[in-house]
C-alpha cells in the first residue's frame, strides 16, 4: 500500500485511552516512525499512552507550532515519497481543528499524498453535542479578543448571527482566563441569550451546563485552569 499522511487524535486531558480512541488507531500508530507534532516532549508522552510500540529514541519528530516558519515544513512530507507513513498529532483532541496541522494537510493535497483521518475526541464537538444548541448551523470563533472593548463590539455582531441566523457560536479560552470570560459573557449578553459551559470533557470532573446569561451571574462554577468550551445561542 502507498504511504500516506495519517491524522492521529489524542485523548483530551488524562482520560483513559480506551475510552477515547479505537484500537485501530493504535494499529495505525505502529506503522509510523515519523511524526509531525506541536511539542516533542508531550508527543513522546502521548505515544507511550496510546500504545506505540516503536523505539521512542529512534522515532523522528518534526515540530509544527506558532514558532515554525512555513519554509521550515517544506520537507516534512518527504518520508512519504520514500515509502514511509507520516503521522500528524495535535497536543490534544483532533489534529487540524484549532491546530496548525492544516498547513500539512494542505501541503499533502498539493503533493497528491493520501490523507487518512482517524476517529477521536474533539472538545468542540462534544460540547456542541451536549449543549442543546443548533448543531446544523454553528461557528467556531476560537479565542475571543482579550481587550474588553473589542470583545464587547464582537459580541454585538455575534448575537446578530445567533438571533438572525439561528447560529450557535463556540469559543475556547486560555484556562486561566475562563472565569473572566464567563463573567463577561454573563454581564454583556442579552439576559435571555443562553450560555453553555462544557469543562473537563471526558474526565471524571466533567461539567456541562446550559442556562440563560443572567443566571450565570450568580453561583458560577470555578473554571480556573480547567479546559473549557463556551457556546452561545438563543
Amino acid at each position: 500500500m502507498a504511504a500516506k499522511l495519517i491524522l492521529f487524535p489524542v485523548p483530551i486531558g488524562d482520560s483513559p485511552v480506551d475510552l477515547a480512541l479505537p484500537t485501530y488507531n493504535r494499529d495505525m500508530l505502529n506503522t509510523c516512525r515519523h511524526f509531525i507534532v506541536e511539542d516533542t516532549r508531550t508527543a513522546r508522552r502521548n505515544l507511550k499512552r496510546m500504545g506505540y510500540d516503536g523505539n521512542i529514541d529512534e522515532t523522528i519528530f518534526l515540530e509544527l507550532n506558532e514558532h515554525t516558519a512555513e519554509t521550515d515544513i517544506l520537507h516534512y512530507l518527504d518520508p512519504v515519497a520514500e515509502g514511509h507513513n507520516v503521522g500528524l498529532m495535535s497536543e490534544a483532541g483532533l489534529p487540524c481543528i484549532a491546530d496548525p496541522g492544516s498547513l500539512i494537510t494542505a501541503m499533502a493535497h498539493r503533493q497528491g499524498i493520501e490523507i487518512l483521518p482517524l476517529v477521536g475526541p474533539s472538545s468542540i464537538f462534544l460540547a456542541l453535542m451536549a449543549s442543546g444548541f443548533n448543531g446544523q448551523n454553528f461557528a467556531f470563533n476560537g479565542y475571543p479578543p482579550i481587550d474588553g472593548n473589542k470583545l464587547a463590539v464582537s459580541l454585538k455582531n455575534i448575537e446578530t448571527h445567533i438571533y438572525r441566523d439561528s447560529q450557535t457560536q463556540i469559543f475556547i479560552e486560555a484556562p486561566y482566563r475562563n472565569d473572566k470570560l464567563l463573567a463577561f459573557f454573563a454581564a454583556r449578553l442579552m439576559p435571555t441569550t443562553r450560555i453553555c459551559v462544557a469543562c473537563d470533557l471526558t474526565l471524571p470532573t466533567q461539567y456541562i451546563r446550559t442556562r440563560m446569561a443572567r443566571l450565570w451571574l450568580t453561583d458560577p462554577p470555578q473554571l480556573h485552569k480547567r479546559p473549557a468550551i463556551f457556546l452561545l445561542y438563543k
